[in-house]
């Protein structure tokens, strides 16, 4: 089963929201053009274990007294 393109959508996702050039859109395939929204069809959402990770990987450094200003 194949579905439309809602291609006025795109060209208001691609030309307003990621400020691209006519050309520039029309140059991307579809999926280049999801990918850039963010829309992967195959992206699933971080899991908790793979945020845990990354704030090990990563802690946030404490706040200096200037930062806070206490």
């Amino acid at each position: 089963m194949s579905r439309a393109l809602d291609w006025p959508g795109l060209m208001r996702a691609g030309m307003r929201g990621l400020r691209l050039k006519p050309a520039e859109f029309w140059a991307l395939s579809p999926g280049e053009l999801l990918f850039l929204l963010g829309r992967e069809k195959d992206a699933a959402p971080m899991a908790r274990a793979r945020l845990e990770e990354l704030a090990r990987a990563f802690p946030d450094a404490p706040a200096t007294r200037q930062e806070t200003g206490r």
